[in-house]
């Protein structure tokens, strides 16, 4: 996948597992909405993890398992060979 198409389908399943989670505020019993909501959660993980794996950090805080503060001394958008 490229860069591109990356921050797109993280964009799509962040928009699910908003989805999902205030479906379950008000549906707290649908086991299958809980089990779809833990599902897109790990895609959604895995996905972050491949981005930050190949471009650098997604954020400059919150859940991101990159050091603090690297993404300071990582490439900028406008520096990288395209």
């Amino acid at each position: 996948m490229t860069e591109c198409e990356l921050l797109s389908r993280i964009s799509e399943v962040q928009f699910v597992c908003v989805e999902l989670n205030l479906y379950l505020d008000t549906h707290p019993t649908d086991s299958a909405a809980r089990s779809d909501y833990f599902s897109y959660s790990k895609l959604l993980a895995e996905l972050i993890g491949e981005y930050e794996e190949e471009y650098g950090p997604l954020q400059g805080f919150g859940h991101s398992p990159t050091d603090v503060g690297c993404w300071v001394c990582s490439e900028w958008p406008w520096e990288r060979n395209r």
